[in-house]
């Protein structure tokens, strides 16, 4: 039977979320869209919280502070009284951990072991990791039984965390997600917002032929958290939507759909970038075992329309056999899963 249109869970896995919930990393896109979501469904229920420096990112119930200041973490903690958790945060600037690992290591690592300083036994935690902890040496099909090896320190430091919290806090679940897709706060934070950034600008956007990756709507993803916060399933699940795509897969359709200029799009071999930041290669995922525990396939496949969908590299210059692009198809189409919020369940994939 499928899930209900609006919830899009069955109503034996989730309980109500124990309220107040804090969300970190409020500046990834992720939690921005986690943020927007949970506050609109619980007002004056959901605090995020950002770094003290990135001062643009303001409103209500957002609170700075760093992601391993355990004194302002507990002050947050006495103040609002969370019982429950969605930790977003964590530092994701390949080039930026590279060339500064101590910094990465305090924002992914030590952000870790502030949290779980301030949980008491009874909060429930969900903590998010990323498809990165593989090197994509393969030809994708990670399941959660295969080792990490990754190739960048991004994701050596998120390897450290997740093995952090499962040995300190096993009741955690940390879903390792992919390239979410909707909004950022500044317009630049997320895969697609930075491609659309230059594409305005009629300014080239170069990407990798041989990045893969399993992208997912963030009001999928959104669905997702409120099921497993609600829940008490721990362990280690792969979120990744179901149809892997290529770096230079997604600007193709980012470019084609927004209407964009085809001449500005160009793709290239990740070892043909140089060796900093270091790029994995086919990292997509299998979130069967993410299916099995839910009861249902909770990700439509991004984009949700197989018309959207590259057939072959010089796809994103056939413009006269498609719907005419524009930035407003691009919102509608990319930047939210349309078929949900119609409430056609025709684009959900049978549980295998």
């Amino acid at each position: 039977m499928r899930p209900d249109a609006v919830d899009l869970k069955p109503p034996d896995m989730t309980s109500a979320i124990p309220l107040p919930l804090l969300i970190t990393g409020v500046a990834g896109v992720a939690g921005y869209n986690a943020f927007r979501y949970f506050a609109a469904k619980y007002p004056d229920q959901v605090i995020a919280t950002r770094r003290k420096d990135n001062w643009p990112l303001q409103g209500p119930n957002i609170e700075p502070c760093d992601a391993d200041d355990r004194t302002t973490l507990a002050r947050l903690f006495d103040r609002y009284g969370f019982r429950s958790v969605l930790n977003g945060e964590g530092t994701c600037k390949l080039k930026s951990c590279e060339l500064a690992p101590e910094n990465a290591h305090r924002i992914n690592v030590e952000s870790a072991h502030a949290l779980l300083s301030v949980l008491s036994p009874d909060t429930r935690l969900v903590t998010l990791s990323i498809d990165l902890v593989y090197s994509g040496v393969r030809d994708g099909g990670y399941r959660e039984e295969d080792a990490p090896d990754p190739v960048t320190v991004y994701g050596r430091t998120m390897v450290e965390a997740e093995a952090i919290f499962l040995r300190e806090r096993p009741d955690t679940c940390i879903l390792r997600i992919s390239l979410p897709m909707g909004v950022s706060f500044n317009g630049h934070a997320g895969a697609m917002d930075w491609i659309q950034s230059r594409f305005k600008k009629n300014l080239p956007a170069t990407l990798y032929y041989d990045e893969v990756r399993t992208p997912a709507y963030t009001d999928c993803l959104n669905r997702v958290f409120e099921t497993m916060l609600g829940n008490r399933m721990s362990g280690l699940y792969h979120a990744g939507g179901p149809r892997p795509l290529s770096l230079y897969q997604i600007a193709q359709i980012v470019n084609r759909v927004g209407g964009y200029d085809p001449v500005l799009l160009m793709g290239c071999m990740r070892h043909e970038a140089g060796p900093v930041p270091p790029r994995a290669g086919n990292v997509a995922m299998v979130s069967d075992k993410l299916i099995h525990a839910l009861g249902y396939a909770p990700f439509a496949p991004w984009p949700a329309d197989p018309i959207f969908a590259p057939t072959h590299p010089q796809w994103h210059q056939e413009r006269a056999t498609c719907v005419t692009g524009s930035p407003a198809l691009l919102a509608k189409t990319l930047y939210q899963n349309p078929r949900l919020a119609e409430k056609d369940l025709s684009w959900l994939p049978p549980v295998p």
